[in-house]
């Protein structure tokens, strides 16, 4: 089954900040839905490169590398720019981070740290902030904090579904 390129999704505008307590779960369940995966993955495979792509310790380290962005993205929503911080969109920091040498335990636990700022950060707003909007900077879409948390949701499901992936294709 084919993955569509992050680069090629679209994504709804989320007319229903009610539904950001959910969304807030199922991103603060992903460091430990990463974890379940990982920690019963043999240390070879965690390497391997599928055509190049990269290995389950560089989409992990990954989301790691982008929590950053996220919470930059909160705080300029937060507080009323016009539009978003621009990404990376070459991923520089992850390929430049050399994840396949950091221990996996190492990875797990930056990105749980981390993760639980974003998190925190959501839980503490109040219903006004999350009608701020500003305009994605690839998608040139508005977005509010909903559809932010939606976007962030999505990515890690996305590396997530690239983990699996590299599993079904080498545990055979």
């Amino acid at each position: 089954m084919k993955r569509t390129e992050w680069f090629n999704r679209t994504f709804p505008v989320i007319e229903d900040n009610g539904t950001l307590p959910t969304i807030i779960e199922r991103l603060s369940g992903t460091p430990a839905r990463m974890e379940e995966i990982i920690a019963h993955i043999p240390p070879d495979l965690l390497v391997i490169k599928p055509g190049g792509k990269w290995s389950i310790k560089e989409e992990a380290g990954h989301l790691s590398d982008m929590e950053p962005l996220w919470l930059g993205r909160l705080e300029d929503l937060i507080n009323g720019a016009a539009e978003l911080r621009v990404a990376d969109l070459t991923n520089r920091r992850t390929h430049d981070a050399n994840h396949n040498e950091t221990p996996a335990g190492q990875l797990l636990h930056q990105f749980r740290e981390q993760r639980q700022q974003l998190v925190n950060r959501l839980w503490s707003l109040e219903d006004a902030q999350l009608e701020q909007s500003a305009l994605h900077p690839r998608l040139k879409t508005p977005m509010r904090i909903v559809d932010l948390a939606y976007f962030v949701a999505e990515h890690d499901d996305h590396h997530m579904a690239g983990i699996r992936q590299i599993l079904r294709e080498h545990s055979r």
